[in-house]
């Protein structure tokens, strides 16, 4: 017997005597993993809507489909109006200037969501690389005329924490110091020269710059170039800012049969960036709150409490969705017992996280016996949460996640690669098939999960 299957086979007998139902557990893991209903709403979604960014006309057919896909099960469906930001991304052209004894090279670079456009004829101007926004602060007025370009060394998932304030607050720095533009190195573990793209933000009246992500390959040669001597590039965007647009959170009830004022709540975010079809972010949760309402409704009793399925709009470029449900829903949240976001692509499920009061960890061992055959019946000491449950942390909803393998994840998060291709859909049934039985434990439970401490700041993740 391996050490790790004894660790997990004295963990399970250690646990209390789960009061689930055993036929409950068996129906929705093998409904889930039979029919792949996941990987088949994935598909209509992908296939059928599209890019789904925040204010266009994909975004506003992603909250048609939901709609229409909640409506058929039966759920109570209604639509909830955020106003969003719209910005349009346009033209993307750059280059490394000529210089004695070296060519032209072209860049291969997106524009970051909330940049401004270029000036017609684009922006030329002399590089210079930092690596932090600490470095930055240190070159001081010497950035002054420049175009910084932010280089780090993101090689594993759990990097992208660490890096990401270069692009979600690298460009406004930049600006601060008198910089002109800013190039940010693509937040990716993987590149075949594609730029991945995501939101920098700039503050209500700050000085806007224009600012790019540029693929791996191409910040490993502006690093090789400055190494050598002085760099000069030219870019072009064509991104425009335009007025807010009114779009939706799309909300479906499954009625609790005897305490519908208490709610589990399963997100997920409708919009995505537009490079690709954004199969892995957020198509991926989308689909699989779909599904587990699928399966919840299919059942021939419904769970204790209600379960509330919400596609919220607007987690890459604003979180106005999120936002906007919290504040919405601020006098019920003393009553939501407990939150589950999907965000983190289709891989295959690796154990159950949770963020809770004391005792919590007890109450919920007892539900993860069934996902042992899964591979994910461990609660893992990692974060749980999301983005889009953040605005919720004042109100102290006990937080749960389903932890997913992320390791190809940043291969092609944001990026044109994100595509259905890159979903193996057998792994993606195993996450589906976790999915619906924690909801249905957490909505079926005698007991609910004691709230955890008040947040010492509750702030939105910024590095999306």
């Amino acid at each position: 017997m391996s050490s790790s299957f004894l660790v997990v086979a004295l963990a399970l007998q250690a646990a209390p005597a789960p009061e689930q139902s055993p036929p409950a557990a068996e129906t929705l893991i093998s409904r889930a993993q039979q029919s792949r209903g996941a990987y088949a709403l994935l598909t209509d979604l992908v296939d059928s809507v599209g890019p789904r960014l925040s204010g266009s006309e994909g975004a506003a057919a992603a909250v048609a489909w939901a709609v229409e896909r909640f409506t058929a099960l039966g759920l109570e469906v209604h639509k909830e109006p955020v106003l969003v930001p719209v910005w349009v991304r346009g033209l993307e052209q750059g280059e490394v200037l000529a210089a004695p004894g070296r060519r032209v090279h072209a860049l291969a670079l997106t524009a970051l969501g909330g940049s401004p456009g270029t000036h017609r004829g684009g922006l030329e101007a002399e590089v210079v690389e930092v690596t932090s926004l600490s470095d930055l602060q240190e070159r001081g007025p010497s950035v002054r005329g420049r175009i910084v370009f932010f280089n780090h060394s993101m090689a594993v998932a759990k990097d992208y924490r660490r890096f990401g304030e270069l692009r979600s607050k690298g460009p406004e720095a930049a600006a601060k110091l008198g910089a002109v533009g800013a190039l940010v190195r693509s937040l990716a573990t993987a590149s075949m020269r594609s730029p991945h793209t995501g939101m920098t933000q700039f503050t209500e009246g700050a000085v806007l710059i224009p600012a790019a992500a540029v693929s791996v390959e191409d910040a490993e040669m502006l690093h090789r170039l400055l190494g050598a001597g002085t760099v000069r590039v030219r870019f072009a965007l064509g991104c425009r800012i335009l007025p807010d647009a009114l779009s939706f959170n799309v909300v479906a009830d499954l009625r609790g049969r005897e305490h519908p004022e208490e709610v589990v709540l399963l997100g997920a975010h409708l919009d995505s960036w537009d490079l690709a079809v954004g199969a892995q972010d957020d198509g991926a949760g989308v689909a699989l709150v779909v599904e587990t309402a699928r399966l919840l409704a299919g059942l021939p009793e419904r769970p204790r409490r209600t379960v509330r399925f919400v596609l919220f709009m607007n987690e890459e470029n604003g979180l106005r969705g999120a936002k906007t449900y919290a504040l919405a829903h601020a006098r019920e949240l003393g009553h939501h017992v407990a939150a589950m976001e999907f965000d983190a692509g289709a891989g295959r499920p690796l154990g159950v996280a949770l963020l809770a009061g004391a005792g919590a960890s007890s109450l919920l061992e007892a539900w993860l016996p069934p996902l042992v055959q899964l591979g994910a019946g461990t609660l893992l000491q990692e974060d749980a949460g999301g983005a889009d449950l953040s605005p919720m942390a004042g109100a102290q909803v006990p937080l749960v996640s389903v932890v997913q393998d992320t390791m190809h994840y940043f291969d092609i998060h944001h990026s044109a690669a994100d595509t259905l291709d890159k979903v193996e859909p057998e792994g993606f049934s195993q996450t589906s098939a976790a999915a619906a039985w924690l909801t249905y434990a957490l909505a079926e439970s005698t007991a609910v999960l004691p709230r955890p401490a008040p947040p010492a700041a509750a702030t939105p993740s910024s590095a999306r």
